[in-house]
């Protein structure tokens, strides 16, 4: 137990020097970075509280809070090279779960949304990244690989290898698999909403654009000709044949336009840019 306990200690360093170009020696390291400290006196809580002790291991864990500003229940469930940057506010409930290699920054709540005993915590999988002030609440599941943008709040499951962005968050399923590379580019995150926005501008503008050509195509039409009205039905046949997502159809897929970026069915939007 011990040997094992010592042998994390030092993976958790290596993972510090990996995922923080700010560490400089492992002295600093031992001394200056709370959410290390927070990790370890969580290690030890979760020891006592899986061996019945558990007023003993929420009082290390409240000690731990007091000390490092960071709140690990003792009955999480933490993986291997677990890394907390900076830390302070961090909030982590008594059903969470916590894959290998995942990162969380300052102000995070893996939060419980329900007054069952049972599993009411998130579950983050492998190799996941949240994003300062984001939070993650319910029993839900953030695939591996998946990024969480900082501020946003993360209400349903996450596919693996996505991108989590606003408030509520919408998923951004990425095309491309994550590099081995620990992927710490939280701050590059798409704009669904903007993109969508310019996309509807752009297409309002054509749509304006087709119907003054249309208006002055049926304005000599209109002007002493006998067939001007067989002339306003074929060029509102043509347009309605270039546009046939503008007529309404007996349900709603009418307002739901493939030309436009949309997420699919579940909700989930898909980007080919791995930038994201």
């Amino acid at each position: 137990m011990v040997g094992k306990f010592f042998q994390m200690m030092r993976e958790d360093i290596a993972s510090v020097f990996e995922r923080d170009p700010a560490a400089r020696s492992v002295f600093e390291i031992l001394v200056a970075y709370p959410g290390l400290h927070a990790v370890w006196g969580h290690r030890i809580a979760h020891w006592l509280w899986g061996r019945g002790f558990k007023t003993l291991a929420r009082w290390l864990s409240h000690v731990m809070r007091f000390l490092t500003g960071i709140e690990i229940h003792p009955g999480a469930t933490i993986g291997r090279r677990f890394f907390i940057d900076h830390g302070m506010g961090v909030v982590i409930g008594e059903t969470a779960e916590i894959g290998n290699d995942v990162t969380l920054y300052h102000g995070v709540t893996l939060g419980g949304t329900s007054l069952e005993k049972g599993k009411r915590h998130p579950t983050l999988e492998d190799h996941v990244v949240v994003g300062a002030g984001a939070k993650i609440l319910g029993a839900i599941t953030v695939g591996s690989g998946s990024r969480i943008g900082a501020n946003a709040v993360v209400v349903k499951s996450v596919p693996p290898n996505s991108v989590v962005v606003g408030v509520p968050g919408q998923v951004v399923v990425r095309n491309r698999p994550q590099t081995a590379a620990p992927d710490l580019n939280h701050n590059v995150l798409p704009d669904t909403i903007g993109t969508t926005v310019a996309a509807l501008i752009e297409r309002v503008e054509l749509l304006e654009k087709r119907l003054e050509e249309a208006r002055q195509q049926v304005q000599p039409a209109l002007i002493g000709s006998s067939d001007r009205l067989e002339r306003l039905e074929a060029v509102l046949r043509s347009h309605v044949l270039e546009h046939p997502h503008l007529v309404p159809g007996n349900g709603k897929e009418h307002l739901r336009h493939t030309h436009l970026p949309h997420p699919d069915a579940f909700g989930m939007w898909h980007e080919e840019d791995f930038t994201i």
